[in-house]
């Protein structure tokens, strides 16, 4: 599988720490250099395998314009591919790119709605309104596009267990495929994190924050979305293939600045700093750092990964035994010979994790 990172933002998110930038007169540079680096990595995954799933995550990638965009996924293998993703700003969803898109191969949205309502919006700094994340999600469904997924986010500054719930009712009104939902952290350097400093944000109370978790997961399936990882919910058949993979250990290469690549047994990041990144790729370099995971390494990733998702983790001997006190409080379970965690085992899942990991 093959994850492209897209930095380019309009604006930037209150909330956001993920390696992006403003500096859109770079865009069809940037391309030109993502062109090169697959080209000089064409070894990186093993020969004679399928790709799978294509992933354009930021960042912003519904920034590019259609001309770089359909540059890009020409040279990838966009045609032997089961599913290829763009993360889009529903500011960005005009019909004539949702049209070229399709025509691109791209068959999966992921659209950053993170909420619907106008305050909550407003403390998040995004460039959409309510509205305009209704109407588009319409406009892709009435275009042919039948694999959606949606964010929201929750805990966020003075949002209330109702103002959450009518957000979940209208994404399930949506219809969407997939909705992937996340607890607002407070990460520093970004804006919201100074604004919480400062006293001027209300960070929410981890009691109601793990309520609205657990009306989420009690909600949703209701509704017949199938809980498959932590933050992840889908209609039956509409799981993420390509992040089902991530979460498997399935080899990936990733591609553009900041991106990160795994061959099984080794990890390597490129560097996120973009002018560096495409300096050093026009001299024909890839500017990246690696690490060779050791055993124990990969040992505690499999744990980390897999107790994420409702699979879960082999019951070993050994795991049975570092589990136990957390299978005797009902906060994991065995079954089918797998380790799972249940609702209240995934509110201190960090904690579990850490302790079912080897030293």
């Amino acid at each position: 599988m093959i994850y492209i990172h897209i930095p380019f933002c309009y604006s930037r998110c209150s909330y956001c720490a993920f390696f992006s930038t403003t500096m859109l007169e770079m865009r069809s540079l940037y391309v030109d250099a993502l062109l090169k680096e697959y080209a000089m990595r064409q070894d990186y995954l093993p020969k004679g395998k399928k790709i799978r799933t294509i992933y354009l995550g930021g960042g912003t990638p519904s920034q590019l314009s259609n001309k770089d965009l359909a540059r890009l996924l020409h040279v990838l293998p966009v045609d032997e591919a089961e599913e290829v993703t763009i993360e889009a700003n529903p500011s960005d969803m005009t019909e004539a790119k949702l049209k070229a898109w399709r025509e691109m191969g791209i068959n999966r949205l992921s659209i950053g709605i993170q909420s619907f309502d106008e305050g909550m919006l407003a403390w998040l700094n995004r460039r959409h309104g309510s509205k305009q994340a209704l109407k588009v999600v319409k406009l892709a469904q009435d275009l042919g596009y039948d694999n959606i997924s949606i964010d929201l986010m929750y805990a966020l500054p003075y949002q209330t267990m109702d103002k959450w719930k009518a957000d979940i009712e209208t994404a399930i009104g949506l219809g969407v495929q997939h909705i992937s939902t996340y607890c607002l952290s407070y990460e520093p350097g970004t804006p919201l994190y100074n604004l919480r400093e400062k006293g001027l944000a209300r960070e929410t109370d981890e009691e109601l924050a793990n309520e609205m978790y657990a009306y989420l997961c009690e909600r949703l399936k209701q509704a017949g979305y199938v809980h498959y990882e932590v933050s992840n919910f889908a209609l039956p058949g509409f799981e993420s293939k390509h992040n089902s993979r991530y979460w498997d250990g399935t080899p990936y290469l990733g591609l553009g600045a900041g991106a990160h690549s795994y061959d099984g047994t080794s990890r390597q990041w490129n560097i996120d700093n973009l002018k560096k990144y495409l300096r050093d790729i026009m001299n024909g370099k890839v500017p990246f750092k690696r690490e060779k995971l050791t055993a124990t390494q990969q040992y505690n990733e499999q744990v980390m990964l897999g107790l994420r998702t409702s699979r879960g983790i082999e019951a070993t001997d050994e795991l049975l035994q570092k589990a136990q006190p957390y299978l005797a409080t009902g906060k994991l379970r065995v079954e089918d010979g797998k380790i799972i965690a249940t609702l209240d085992g995934i509110n201190i899942l960090n904690t579990i994790i850490t302790d079912l990991m080897r030293e």
